[in-house]
């Protein structure tokens, strides 16, 4: 089983590279004031499940964070992961980058509920929720220091695409450069990339995705590969987890550290790393130094992430029901 999906991850290596993402543009957002005529205290609910959901399970807003990465990276931040399959079409959370990996779809869903209960009508949308969430799960794990304001007024998509999910999401196996075309193709550039893979300062990963590195690269730290082969068998123990730094419990530099220390648990996290000089080594080692510096350029990437190809005015829908389109 293990080797068959190495061999499917490589298929959709290959048919990522064929895929031409033509229009990476946004439409223009609004203010992060967007609700306050609307529904005032709609930000200070979502903050208050996030806040509940994270002290409940701290991995919550891991997985808060990267359903928003994932929804925002296959056609716009529209809120199309969170669709279930319809006869219409199969959505994203089946897809192989998605399957048995994004969670939190129960957060979303009382969180929706909650603001409808608050705002006394439906006028928050999903896609919005998952940028707030999102920004409010990596205050909440590091401080203040990494909050942001959230530019608003996504509408939400009517379809999903599982398709979309498998071509247009970077795998843990790609290397540099394909991880550097994957974020341009979407009209991010090296900044963004090293930045934004600052978000896995927090959560876990499967086996599955870290088996190749521990048992086929050098550039990795003998200690720390030994410690985590005991978990993570050469044939095996697929779905048994690590974390992806030492303080994954916290939102905080500690993950650039470790890709110093050739400890970075994926392929792709460590190949921002190699102690060439490169511009991306640069920006590791700022970051692992500079809290303020990560900080700044996290949210700044955030927001630009948050602004790709958005659905807005009359596009889209605003779902009673982040799992399904409007009747």
């Amino acid at each position: 089983m293990a080797a068959f999906q190495s061999v499917v991850l490589c298929v959709l290596a290959v048919l990522f590279s064929l895929a031409a993402i033509l229009n990476p543009t946004s439409a223009q957002l609004s203010s992060h004031t967007f609700y306050k005529k609307k529904c005032p205290r709609a930000l200070e609910v979502i903050k208050s499940v996030v806040k509940g959901a994270i002290a409940k399970e701290p991995r919550m807003g891991a997985s808060l964070l990267r359903l928003h990465f994932h929804d925002c990276f296959v056609n716009g931040c529209d809120g199309s992961i969170l669709l279930d399959d319809t006869a219409n079409f199969t959505g994203e959370k089946t897809a192989l980058p998605n399957f048995n990996s994004v969670r939190g779809f129960e957060v979303v869903d009382q969180i929706k509920d909650a603001v409808n209960e608050k705002c006394g009508s439906n006028v928050v949308s999903c896609a919005d929720i998952l940028a707030v969430a999102a920004r409010d799960s990596v205050e909440i794990l590091g401080g203040r220091l990494f909050s942001y304001k959230v530019p608003l007024g996504r509408k939400d998509a009517r379809t999903a695409s599982r398709n979309d999910a498998n071509t247009n999401l970077p795998p843990p196996f790609f290397n540099f450069s394909q991880l550097l075309s994957n974020f341009q193709s979407h009209g991010l550039d090296l900044k963004d990339l090293v930045a934004l893979s600052g978000g896995h300062s927090i959560g876990i990963a499967r086996c599955i995705t870290f088996r190749g590195r521990l048992y086929n690269e050098t550039n990795i730290n003998p200690r720390f590969a030994a410690s985590l082969k005991k978990g993570c068998p050469v044939s095996g123990g697929d779905n048994n987890r690590a974390p992806l730094d030492a303080t994954p419990k916290g939102f905080d530099t500690v993950y650039f550290k470790a890709l110093m220390e050739s400890k970075g648990l994926l392929h792709s996290d460590q190949q921002l790393f190699k102690g060439d000089g490169s511009q991306s080594d640069k920006l590791v080692r700022q970051y692992s130094k500079n809290p303020h510096s990560f900080a700044k350029d996290f949210g700044a990437s955030m927001i630009k992430m948050g602004n790709m190809k958005p659905l807005t005015g009359a596009e889209g829908e605003i779902r009673l029901n982040c799992r399904k389109v409007n009747v």
